[in-house]
């Protein structure tokens, strides 16, 4: 009888021990997953920021460019006037300079 009693508590302990191990892998999993997703969700918001900055900047170059571009058409479209009430032909535009002048992009 002893002999059956210490197998039954043998595999008691081991089907004991092995359940356990299954529910705290089982917890540490259920625990992890609103962790992970926390940590993507912080990753994403740190992303997102950083291209709302870089956007921002690129917006605020492209805006001087534009208002340069601008104030140089307009100086360069000056000179050629005072050229030609001087009597003197300037060169012709760029190709791209021309467009610029038709259409405005």
């Amino acid at each position: 009888m002893g002999i059956v009693g210490t197998c039954v508590t043998l595999v008691g302990v081991v089907v004991t021990g092995w359940f356990t191990y299954r529910g705290t892998r089982t917890a540490a999993a259920i625990q992890a997953g609103p962790a992970a997703e926390q940590t993507k969700f912080a990753v994403l918001e740190a992303t997102v920021r950083r291209v709302d900055e870089e956007n921002g900047s690129l917006r605020g170059r492209q805006s001087r460019l534009e208002s340069l571009l601008r104030a140089f058409a307009w100086t360069a479209d000056r000179w050629a006037r005072q050229m030609h009430e001087a009597g003197i032909e300037p060169e012709p535009p760029h190709p791209l300079v021309d467009e610029y002048n038709r259409t405005g992009v």
